[in-house]
């Protein structure tokens, strides 16, 4: 005799069903076929196959195509408030265990990752910074935000604002409006949105209202770390520098020299600033160009760097435009081979999971080719830990970073 469930149902097509049971979270619209009941958008939702086998349940988007996006697989699971500060304390409780000393600036909440779908949240000191892409998730925000605030308190640690940056054009796809600005939390509204943060050594100001995504880039942590070894008395050209973050790390390492680049004046502004606060100024120089530009110019002098540091915005987001992004990455790295001596180094990253990792080397390949250079890898990394990946989720695996040397 099957249980009886609370939540309405939907039954979906077998090859959904198999994609749930490889441990993939979502449901997609045109996977289902059949509802059974009324379903609220963001209200909980049993899925389960055409033989009526349990596999799930999630919560429910009107609009979004996908249309479920599965919490839990237990079908004894009430899904009350008890459940989301669990998981708010699972997450927590692995933060902790792999960042260390390094729990301070990290990301606290990543998503399907750590089965709180459509969410993230960053930890900047005692301020944290949210955004929610899930209309189910957007309902709960109050008990993921206290249970955090409870969380952290009984770490000994207090926080004293949340902000959110509820900006991002998915939140449309979900039916949901865009705006940034504090939560509403049983705490008084902090008087800045800016506070510092210490990332290997290396102070940096941290603008939760206007800086890029929550405020900064957390996810390459540790590969800032990796170059510090490398860059020991060499002349480094970091482009797409954004707030300076892989150049100061090469200039704390000991670099002969560095020039940070970017077509953004905003962010050379913010580079300049972050030099100026870790006393690094005296061997760093700022330059607002576009890289593709740059490289070009820099072909026609004689060659000064022999590290060149390629960290772009993802030029790709969508499978649509792959192979345009495909030949903007080749071009790029093709230019900063051609520019790099025998021995040199270049360490390079793309940030979209749409480019995965094979093609990613596959593309390195070509460039090499067109450079006319041969590489050698020293290593291959990913992001951070605070950004996990599941194994069975390629969309949670989006970052790699290779540092190659030209041989």
């Amino acid at each position: 005799m099957k249980q009886q469930r609370e939540f309405p149902s939907v039954i979906i097509t077998k090859k959904q069903e198999r994609s749930l049971k490889e441990g993939h979270p979502w449901v997609y619209e045109d996977e289902i076929i059949e509802q059974n009941g009324i379903v609220g958008n963001g209200g909980l939702v049993d899925v389960v196959s055409e033989k009526g086998s349990y596999l799930g349940t999630g919560l429910f988007s009107e609009t979004s195509k996908i249309r479920i996006r599965i919490l839990d697989r237990n079908a004894n699971e009430k899904f009350s408030d008890a459940f989301f500060a669990r998981r708010v304390r699972y997450a927590l409780d692995y933060r902790y265990a792999v960042m260390g000393e390094d729990i301070r600036a990290c990301r606290v909440i990543h998503g399907e990752a750590d089965g709180l779908p459509g969410v993230t949240v960053d930890r900047y000191n005692d301020i944290l910074v949210s955004e929610i892409l899930s209309y189910g998730m957007e309902q709960r925000k109050d008990v993921l935000y206290e249970a955090l605030i409870q969380e952290f308190e009984a770490r000994g640690e207090v926080i004293s604002g949340i902000y959110e940056r509820n900006e991002g054009d998915l939140r449309k796809k979900e039916g949901l409006e865009c705006y940034k600005g504090w939560a509403k939390i049983n705490r008084p509204i902090p008087a800045s949105c800016i506070t510092e943060i210490v990332e290997n050594g290396i102070r940096y100001e941290v603008d939760v209202e206007n800086g890029q995504k929550t405020g900064f880039f957390l996810d390459q942590k540790y590969n800032r770390r990796a170059i510090r070894s490398i860059s020991k008395g060499r002349t480094v050209l970091d482009c797409c520098t954004h707030t300076g973050s892989f150049a100061l790390n090469a200039a704390s390492a000991g670099a002969a020299h560095v020039t940070a680049a970017d077509i953004s004046e905003t962010a050379i502004a913010m580079a300049k600033a972050n030099a100026e606060r870790n006393g690094l100024m005296d061997r760093m120089e700022f330059v607002c160009a576009d890289v593709f530009e740059l490289l070009e110019e820099l072909r026609s002098q004689p060659r000064i760097y022999d590290m060149i540091i390629l960290d772009p915005p993802a030029f790709t987001k969508s499978r649509k435009t792959f192979h345009a992004a495909k030949g903007g990455y080749r071009r790029l790295n093709a230019a900063a081979m051609r520019l790099l001596p025998r021995g040199g180094y270049l360490v390079t990253a793309s940030c979209s999971h749409f480019m995965p990792e094979q093609e990613f080397r596959s593309m390195l390949k070509e460039a090499a080719m067109d450079a006319g250079v041969s590489l050698r890898i020293v290593e291959v990394r990913h992001a951070s830990p605070d950004h996990p990946v599941l194994i069975s989720v390629p969309e949670t695996s989006y970052l790699k970073l290779f540092i190659l040397q030209i041989v």
